[in-house]
């Protein structure tokens, strides 16, 4: 209350509370000094109604807290028979019981707790504690997720979980009418909870089965399990005794959703009650009558933000991503623990229907976290089941609908972030319709490729002996591609000197120009194959989704030539390099992220190293840029050396140079720098193992992502072919259990 205020102005409630206690407190609401005067009733409607009749007239509200007068459930409002009758009880004093304001303020506050946690609702698998008289929390939670269940049927009726259709939100129509017609006769101890009958955990499963529990906090914290780990609890209001023991529980957020009367931001929160017997002694015109757009005006001048507690420590302060994989082949199929029996399963069959799967869950990134700014990250691996020569098989639409699928999972578990891992990044548009068709923000991850590349290959040249990189050539295969154009873009300004290869010569001539354009004095070469000028080239980076063909003959490289593939599945294979042990072939920068990382999964890199389009998501995520980021086939520049200050700035590094999954030593690069200088030195020795190298490579089959260019033969209609993908389904279901 101001200095200068009169006592008189000051606005005084009475709240009658179905529990015990009595209290008197003042407040500043809406600027305004209100007196709150708290008064439990023990469960007696008696005293209630007594307390109704003495206060008439001398408070400006009545508010009836744990004790409804109508009961709400979907459509369906029906009249209590204990506490409707109580509002007529007073002539003067309006007496309320909170549902004139409470979904209303149930659907904004989702909107502003959304907006403090983005994503904290999307996908989740949501079970209204009750539903009843939650319209509003469960319509807004409703237009986040699809995934809503109604506990009403156990706690009110004690209905096992098994019962078809109970608690499932499509019954809710048919269902809430006969529920309300039980409960408009209800005790109020039933309706309330309030109880000495301690804990009656009924349903297991609707609680296993949800990630966030709504409703009503004494609801929960009596029928919920004992058990609530990574549990979103979302309530009116809380106080310590509740939080104490969801923390205990495991609980991982409270959200309470009404406001305080301690500040904005206060940490306590009214009930609805409260609020609405404060809103109804300020309202301006006390003649008027108490409707919804009464009620509208009155709520948009409060200025609040439902409170979100994060209750354990490894909750708090963790920006979530995810990133998508999928087998680069059949063999990768076989390895996972789920699938192993597969490998007695013709590989063909396996292939194809792997490709029909859902996405699979497969684990947890933890461990990641900013060597500058502290930032933790969390991530989850998910994969498709469909490997490259199945995606280009099925068609875009086929990748895309799962893709989709996949961000409905990453929302799920809380990621805001999710990165389009291989083949999953090349099809269609390059993440373009995935991004527009999504919730969550999706990046390609080829900013990083591109920037680890160029960093991967510039060490791997000077280790092969040049001093001068300006004066060398470079090739770019694949250079119209998403990731080739900007590599060959950026290596135009560092070398000068590019040799651009495509299958779209249109496209070569367009990137050609913007070269000349951006890079004065460049000299830019362009072809539809590489083989007539490769053997000029120091540097061959190969970018292409080829299949079924030889990207690089890699037997006309000039001797101590360094070949960077960055393709997932790559381009040159370990029988085609070992024809020519003077040229270094790299895999495209790997990257080591900051801190104690585990990808819980062998993702077929050594411990704490990751690819560079997953290191992009994670890179992006601990730095809180949760947006559309690098996607289509026109990476930007900028965005490339942006992403480069990023990585620098969170202290990302380069991992050691690998070559089909071995690092490279020191021993290795003076033997191929001995034997390219003996080549150099020796023209007649260097065309001798030249043409060596090509009479075993006809020997070799033409290949590119391990695919060989003949036909894979007749699929053959195995008799045991459905039993065999109903095994592969149900491990499937297995996986998603764990």
């Amino acid at each position: 209350m101001g200095i200068d205020e009169p006592l008189e102005t000051m606005k005084k409630i009475l709240i009658i509370d179905y529990g015990r206690g009595e209290e008197t407190s003042t407040v500043s609401f809406l600027d305004q000094s209100v007196e709150i005067h708290r008064l439990g009733v023990d469960g007696d409607v008696e005293q209630a109604r007594a307390a109704i009749a003495g206060f008439d007239g001398k408070v400006d509200a009545i508010g009836l807290d744990g004790i409804p007068v109508a009961l709400h459930l979907g459509d369906a409002h029906l009249t209590h028979r204990v506490g409707g009758p109580l509002p007529a009880v007073a002539q003067k004093t309006p007496v309320v019981d909170g549902s004139g304001i409470r979904a209303s303020l149930e659907r904004w506050g989702v909107i502003l707790a959304d907006r403090s946690e983005p994503g904290i609702f999307s996908q989740k698998h949501v079970l209204m504690v009750p539903g009843l008289n939650h319209n509003g929390l469960a319509e807004a939670l409703g237009r986040r997720t699809p995934h809503i269940r109604y506990a009403d049927p156990m706690v009110f009726f004690a209905l096992p979980d098994f019962v078809p259709g109970v608690g499932r939100r499509r019954t809710l129509a048919q269902a809430a009418l006969p529920t309300l017609e039980q409960l408009k006769d209800a005790p109020l101890e039933r309706l309330s909870f309030h109880t000495t009958n301690g804990h009656l955990h009924r349903a297991d499963a609707s609680f296993r089965w949800a990630d966030v529990l709504a409703g009503d906090v004494t609801a929960i914290r009596r029928f919920a399990p004992e058990r609530l780990k990574h549990k979103t609890i979302v309530v009116e209001t809380a106080d310590d005794e509740d939080v104490d023991d969801l923390r205990r529980r495991g609980a991982a957020i409270v959200v309470t959703m009404m406001p305080s009367l301690d500040g904005p931001d206060g940490p306590k929160r009214a009930s609805a009650a409260v609020i609405e017997a404060v809103l109804v002694a300020l309202r301006p015109h006390p003649e008027l009558p108490l409707t919804e757009d009464t009620y509208l005006d009155l709520m948009a001048e409060i200025e609040w933000t439902p409170s979100v507690r994060y209750l354990q420590p490894d909750e708090e302060d963790v920006n979530r991503f995810a990133f998508v994989i999928h087998p680069l082949n059949v063999r990768f199929i076989h390895k996972h623990p789920l699938f192993r029996w597969t490998r007695y399963v013709p590989d063909t069959l396996v292939e194809k229907v792997a490709a029909w799967l859902p996405p699979l869950y497969i684990s947890r990134i933890t461990g990641g976290r900013s060597a500058t700014t502290g930032q933790r990250i969390e991530g989850h691996l998910i994969t498709l089941g469909a490997t490259p020569r199945e995606m280009m098989r099925h068609g875009e639409r086929f990748t895309y609908k799962r893709l989709g699928m996949a961000a409905h999972m990453a929302e799920r578990l809380g990621a805001r972030l999710m990165g389009l891992g291989a083949f999953t990044s090349v099809v269609g548009d390059a993440g373009i319709t995935v991004a527009h068709e999504a919730d969550i923000a999706i990046t390609s991850g080829n900013s990083l490729t591109v920037a680890a590349t160029l960093e991967a290959a510039k060490q791997a040249v000077r280790k092969m002996g040049a001093t001068d990189l300006t004066r060398g050539k470079a090739m770019i295969i694949g250079a119209t591609g998403s990731i080739g154009s900007v590599c060959a873009r950026l290596l135009a300004q560092a070398i000068s000197d590019v040799v651009l290869v495509s299958i779209e010569p249109e496209r070569l001539i367009d990137l050609k120009r913007t070269i000349q354009a951006e890079t004065p004095g460049a000299e830019v070469a362009i072809a539809t194959k590489a083989d007539d000028l490769v053997g000029d080239c120091d540097l061959i980076v190969t970018a292409t989704s080829a299949f079924g063909q030889r990207v690089l003959d890699i037997t006309q490289c000039k001797p101590g030539a360094v070949v960077c593939d960055v393709a997932r599945p790559t381009d040159v294979n370990p029988a085609e390099a070992a024809l020519r042990p003077d040229v270094l072939v790299i895999e495209s920068g790997e990257v080591l992220i900051p801190g104690d990382i585990d990808f819980g999964y062998d993702i077929g890199l050594p411990p704490k190293t990751a690819y560079a389009c997953l290191s992009e998501t994670a890179l992006l995520a601990m730095e809180g840029r949760f947006e559309d980021y690098t996607l289509g086939r026109n990476i930007e520049m900028e965005k490339v050396k942006e992403m480069y200050h990023l990585f620098k700035k969170h202290g990302y590094k380069i991992a050691g140079l690998r070559s089909f999954g071995q690092y490279i030593t020191e021993d290795d690069v003076t033997h191929k720098r001995a034997l390219a200088e003996r080549l150099k030195n020796d023209p007649a020795l260097f065309d001798r193992t030249r043409a060596e190298a090509q009479k075993e490579l006809a020997k070799i089959p033409v290949m590119a992502k391990g695919v060989s260019a003949s036909k894979s033969g007749d699929f053959k209609k195995w008799a045991w072919l459905a039993a065999s993908a109903t095994g592969v389904l149900i491990g499937w279901r297995m996986g998603r259990g764990r």
